[in-house]
């Protein structure tokens, strides 16, 4: 099937032009009728579940003086498009900061409801690259907005956001679109078409090339192995946190986060056992399977790793030694239903995991737990297929019911090399709590799913959770190679220059450190 056939019909938002700054507006406009695809598009699409759109900020640019270019503030016009749930913003280096700050509104795709103007965090740091034959973009953080069918973006350079008054710019319903835009093909090929970018130009600010607004559509709803769900609050998202760097190099002799690109290093014997395979989450079901058949049937189907007493992790894992807290519930990524073929092949590890880093997503707090493995594949298509990272960055995720997933391939027992941390992912873990918990407390359920979990993973290598080690910066917030003294579990904020993983979960991770180290029976 061509390129032109996959590209469907985009319907116009309203006939009213889009003044250059008109005031916010609330008024929900009807939402679009559902684009007819051809069958076989749509059989296309069930085998490779979901798909990505990619807009570009195009135009707009000139020499100047000093042989760089002068930049305007670019906009996606508002538009129809075909269904998402998330987005971010990417360029083509990950080494260029992006100097601007990026909002977006989207149209809620059953309401018709415009949002209002959401910043992304634009933090792309050194990522570096994750594998040899491929260059990471910079990409802000991944903003979960729900089932939506239309957006509007800008970029506006730093000197033009400060002129720009909060919120004194909004769309209309919007101007009448062209057909433009782009999606996934089914192989997984992204197509893309450019975009209108308008603005004043502003030649003191250069803006990174090959600018995109990234749609991404996490494919539709499955079953959730997670064994609990709770009211979903109704707070407004607060992007504050990006997982900054997707050079996951394994360890050297020298712990860095700068080792060769692409080279592996096997995991531990002593560390951990895994009897399934490397990155499924298959490993032995122990003895804390439980009674229930349907939990049982996931069990046998490898989409759940089920909890273990304190006695069955330490059979299961005899060289973690007397210290081994019980292994927690763990949705696999075959209970979120991954797709392996999106990721890159094989793994990398480091040594030892010395310390956890804590992390919140800075997304919406305003979502049911049955959505949680939908979000999760929303990021990872994001890290993978947008962003150009090997895998998702974190190497847990925890939801606000307690559920603990796992994230970056490669066995939840081994070492797993992530992304999540910059400058230290080398000998860390990094686990990611769904939601923003800068104003909101976090809730109790996802306290104890971050308790059970770091004394189950720091206890496979004998490290207390309230105790504290040394890690070697590869870079970033600490001059590479300096030694730097780390709570073994630690926030984001203590590795990198952020505000992740939010007050007030950062205000609980000495609870966090107290309530893990008397599992593991200290």
């Amino acid at each position: 099937m061509g390129a032109a056939a996959l590209l469907l019909s985009l319907a116009p938002l309203a006939s009213a032009t889009t003044p250059s700054a008109p005031g916010p507006s609330t008024k929900a406009t009807k939402a679009p009728k559902a684009p007819k695809v051809s069958n076989s598009s749509h059989a296309n699409r069930d085998r490779v579940p979901g798909h990505t759109q990619s807009l570009a900020f195009a135009g707009q640019a000139a020499e100047n003086r000093d042989g760089g270019h002068n930049r305007s503030a670019l906009r996606i016009a508002a538009r129809t498009v075909h269904p998402y749930s998330l987005l971010g913003v990417v360029w083509d280096r990950a080494d260029r900061p992006l100097g601007a700050r990026v909002q977006v509104r989207t149209r809620h795709a059953g309401s018709g409801q415009w949002s209002g103007w959401q910043d992304l965090d634009a933090h792309s740091g050194d990522a570096g690259r994750e594998v040899v034959d491929r260059q990471a973009r910079g990409a802000t953080a991944p903003l979960w907005v729900g089932p939506s069918d239309g957006v509007e973006a800008r970029v506006l350079p730093e000197q033009a956001a400060e002129r720009q008054p909060e919120d004194a710019e909004g769309a209309t319903e919007g101007a009448a679109e062209s057909p433009e835009g782009a999606t996934e093909a089914p192989n997984g090929a992204t197509e893309t078409t450019g975009t209108e970018a308008t603005g004043e130009e502003d030649a003191s600010v250069r803006l990174p090339e090959g600018l995109r607004l990234e749609l991404v559509d996490p494919g539709p709803d499955t079953d959730n192995p997670a064994p609990t769900d709770a009211p979903a609050p109704t707070d407004a998202p607060a992007p504050t946190d990006a997982p900054p760097d997707p050079n996951a190099p394994p360890e050297s002799s020298t712990p860095s986060d700068t080792a060769s690109p692409g080279q592996e290093v096997a995991p531990p014997s002593a560390g951990a056992r895994d009897n399934g395979a490397a990155g499924s989450g298959a490993e032995s079901a122990g003895e804390g399977a439980g009674s229930d058949p349907a939990e049982s049937a996931q069990t046998a189907a490898g989409a759940v790793l089920p909890a273990l007493t304190k006695e069955a992790t330490r059979t299961e894992y005899p060289a973690a030694g007397q210290y081994a807290g019980p292994r927690p519930r763990i949705v696999t990524r075959k209970g979120w239903h991954a797709d392996e073929k999106l990721r890159e092949s094989g793994f990398s590890y480091t040594k030892k995991v010395k310390a956890a880093f804590v992390h919140h997503t800075a997304m919406t707090n305003d979502y049911s737990c049955k959505q949680a493995p939908k979000i999760i594949r929303g990021m990872y298509r994001y890290h993978v297929k947008s962003s150009k990272w090997r895998d998702i960055g974190y190497n847990f995720l925890v939801d606000k019911c307690g559920t603990i997933y796992e994230g970056r391939a490669g066995g939840v027992a081994k070492p797993v090399m992530g992304a999540h941390t910059l400058g230290f992912n080398t000998n860390s873990t990094g686990i990611a709590v769904l939601g923003s918990y800068d104003k909101k407390e976090p809730p109790r359920k996802a306290l104890e799913a971050l308790e059970k979990l770091t004394a189950w993973k720091l206890g496979l290598s004998g490290v207390d959770p309230a105790g504290k080690t040394w890690l070697t910066s590869g870079g970033g917030k600490f001059k590479k190679g300096k030694k730097v003294e780390f709570h073994t579990v630690s926030g984001h904020k203590d590795g990198f220059v952020t505000e992740c993983p939010g007050a007030r979960l950062y205000g609980k991770l000495g609870t966090i450190r107290t309530a893990a180290a008397r599992l593991q029976g200290r």
